[in-house]
């Protein structure tokens, strides 16, 4: 894949008027399907999903997490989450952007090929940013980069310059600050 080709997937979409980026953390049974309706349920209705992560949290219980990130205007959140909070599989629905503080982060593993002063450059960058040189060539880097997405974002802007090659990013996690859980 290009560097330019890469301009196209990895710009942040504008903003839509009325409609904010919203982190819906969803508990489920870990069971054969489950993912496949939650992800119909958006489908369904044409609403898009930014990102998705999915992992097995309480072993015991047999629970997973979904974290959707979403786009929406309040009453349309307010949808999916009553849509949600009907499944069968589905035991808690939060939307952590209007809860409360929270912590969101990203994983992503980012290669940059380059020689010379633009090398040296992304080297620079990735210290700034603290990203870590966690495979190296003498003609590439694979930097991993964890924060808010903002973050990655920029990194991965920053990058296109110097010769970014490929990113692979793991989708947002999330979770609630202080002592309540979902």
């Amino acid at each position: 894949m290009s560097a330019e080709s890469l301009d196209i997937v990895y710009d942040i979409p504008e903003a839509v008027a009325g409609e904010d980026r919203h982190i819906l953390s969803v508990l489920v049974d870990n069971e054969f399907g489950v993912l496949n309706r939650v992800v119909g349920l958006f489908s369904a209705r044409g609403y898009n999903i930014e990102s998705l992560t999915v992992a097995e949290v309480d072993h015991r219980r047999n629970y997973s997490r979904i974290t959707v990130v979403t786009r929406g205007s309040s009453a349309k959140i307010k949808h999916i989450m009553a849509l949600l909070e009907r499944m069968v599989p589905v035991h808690k629905v939060h939307d952590l952007t209007v809860e409360g503080p929270y912590v969101e982060r990203e994983l992503a593993l980012v290669k940059v090929s380059g020689k010379g002063e633009e090398r040296v450059e992304a080297l620079r960058i990735a210290d700034i940013f603290r990203a870590k040189p966690v495979d190296t060539t003498i003609e590439s880097f694979v930097f991993e980069i964890t924060g808010t997405s903002d973050k990655v974002d920029t990194f991965i802007g920053l990058m296109k310059p110097l010769g970014l090659v490929e990113v692979c990013r793991t989708g947002v996690a999330s979770v609630a600050r202080g002592k309540r859980g979902i």
